[in-house]
């Protein structure tokens, strides 16, 4: 079984995405990552065409690039039940563009890990693990 590669994003404090490059058009990616969240029990909250935004409100021009907000309710529940305040991390962003440098088409997700360590409190890292498990796996069956 081929199991696709991940390469993740950092900036200079660190890493804080899953990313993976995906053989198929910016369409057949934005039908697929639904399909395969799904999948993995998250349900699209939110969806902003940041193409077409950036168009509308400021005339610019770039590739495709969609931001879903992602939930998967049973986990949220618990990650609220656990931190009150952890909603501002909430609902987990998977990104769907089309790289300005190749063309290609790139599917990606914030990496909950990352976010946990925002709050402070290690005892929801398993949490995040369980999290990054899954978003990990839906990024990987796209």
């Amino acid at each position: 079984m081929h199991h696709p590669s991940f390469a993740s994003v950092q900036s200079n404090r660190g890493h804080y995405g899953l990313v993976r490059e995906v053989p198929l058009t910016f369409k057949q990616a934005i039908e697929r990552i639904a399909v395969t969240l799904k999948d993995q029990g998250f349900g699209i909250l939110t969806e902003i065409d940041i193409q077409k935004t950036m168009k509308a409100k400021l005339d610019m021009d770039i590739p495709p690039y969609v931001i879903f907000g992602a939930c998967n309710p049973p986990l949220a529940y618990r990650a609220l039940s656990a931190e009150t305040g952890i909603g501002l991390l909430l609902p987990c962003n998977v990104c769907v563009y089309e790289d300005p440098k190749t063309g290609k088409t790139i599917v990606s997700a914030i990496d909950p890990e990352t976010l946990v360590t925002l709050t402070g409190r290690s005892d929801l890292e398993p949490l995040a693990n369980e999290v990054r498990t899954k978003l990990k796996a839906a990024l990987a069956a796209v």
